[in-house]
């Protein structure tokens, strides 16, 4: 299957300067399966947490916004080295922590050399009144459930998406 939204993760990727990502949109509409997709296929590896309900993730948060430090706690926790520029480090679920939500400002400016992509349902991270969003510091993707063109792509296939 293929989103048209990829095209613009790859973008985002090869940006020589880029800010932390976050894939917005409602529930169920993929925006896991892309950053799986994009993360197994793009990156030498792919570091995916989920925050929903994971004590480990919520406590690497809570003291300070050190990257360095929240990335260490990511590898320890995923089991997998991150490398800049060649891991993708996936944040899902991320309004669940509402620090991790304020930590993507940090990740643009003391580790931007980081592939940090954040995904959450719109309502869920703007739901937290409380906490300050990093606007300016991120940048966004929206995500809407499959188009026809893109259904036409995963049905029929590229000659009759050219069509």
């Amino acid at each position: 299957m293929k989103r048209l939204a990829y095209k613009k993760l790859l973008n985002w990727k090869n940006q020589e300067k880029h800010k932390p990502l976050v894939i917005k949109g409602v529930r169920q509409v993929g925006k896991t399966w892309l950053i799986r997709e994009f993360g197994e296929h793009e990156f030498s590896s792919f570091v995916y947490v989920n925050c929903d309900s994971n004590y480990q993730v919520k406590e690497l948060f809570e003291n300070d916004f050190d990257t360095q430090r929240i990335l260490r706690g990511l590898s320890a926790v995923s089991g997998i080295n991150i490398i800049p520029g060649k891991t993708l480090i996936c944040l899902d679920e991320i309004q669940e922590i509402p620090r991790a939500v304020q930590s993507l400002k940090y990740f643009c400016e003391n580790a931007s050399e980081y592939h940090v992509i954040a995904a959450g349902s719109l309502l869920g991270i703007h739901e937290h009144k409380d906490i300050s969003f990093p606007v300016g510091k991120i940048e966004s993707l929206q995500m809407h459930p499959m188009s026809f063109s893109e259904f036409l792509l995963a049905v029929a296939g590229q000659q009759m998406y050219d069509f």
